[in-house]
C-alpha cells in the first residue's frame, strides 16, 4: 500500500507535534486522530509527565479519549497517525476502540535500538501488525513511513537522556 499525499502531510504534522513535545522535555511521541475527510479530530502527546505514568503513551491516551467520544462503528472510518509504531498496549487500545486504520513513522524495532533499556521507555519489539492479526477484525496498517525523518527527534532526545 502506497501512502497518499494526505498520509505524508499528516505524518509530518505528527512528527512536528513530537518535536514540539521533545523541546518541552516530554518524551517525543505524538498521535493524531483523523476522520474520513482528513479532518484532525484530536491530538495527543506523551503523558508520562508529570506523574511518571508508564501507561501514558500518546496513542493509548488518544484512544481512551476517542473511545469516550465515538463508538467503534464510527472509529472504523478513522485513521490514527503516530510518530512511532504503537506498542502492544497501544495497539490493543486502538483495536478495542475500533480504529480502522493506522499510519506510523518509526518502527518499534528501530525505537528499541535507539532507546535501549531506558527505564522510562523499556521498548517491546512486538510489531503492531502482530497484535492486530490476533484480533477478530482487520486494522489497516501503513508504516514505517518517513522512518529516517521520524527517527531524528528520537535519536537526539534519547541520546540526551543518557548523558
Amino acid at each position: 500500500m502506497q501512502p497518499t499525499e494526505d498520509d505524508l502531510r499528516l505524518i509530518r504534522k505528527t512528527l512536528d507535534l513530537a518535536g514540539s513535545a521533545a523541546a518541552q522535555g516530554i518524551h517525543p511521541f505524538a498521535a493524531l486522530l483523523v476522520d474520513e475527510q482528513g479532518e484532525v479530530l484530536m491530538t495527543q502527546v506523551n503523558a508520562y509527565l508529570p506523574h511518571q505514568d508508564m501507561t501514558g503513551h500518546a496513542e493509548r491516551v488518544l484512544m481512551t479519549r476517542a473511545s469516550q467520544t465515538w463508538r467503534p462503528h464510527e472509529m472504523a472510518g478513522f485513521t490514527m497517525y503516530v510518530s512511532v509504531e504503537p506498542c502492544c498496549m497501544c495497539a490493543g487500545a486502538a483495536y478495542w476502540a475500533g480504529l480502522g486504520r493506522l499510519v506510523y513513522g518509526v518502527s518499534e524495532h528501530r525505537l528499541k535500538q535507539m532507546t535501549g533499556n531506558h527505564p522510562e521507555n523499556p521498548t517491546l519489539d512486538l510489531p503492531c501488525r502482530q497484535v492486530f492479526a490476533s484480533g477478530q477484525r482487520a486494522v489497516e496498517v501503513l508504516g514505517p513511513l518517513l522512518e529516517d525523518e521520524a527517527a531524528e527527534v528520537h535519536e537526539a532526545f534519547w541520546r540526551n537522556q543518557t548523558q
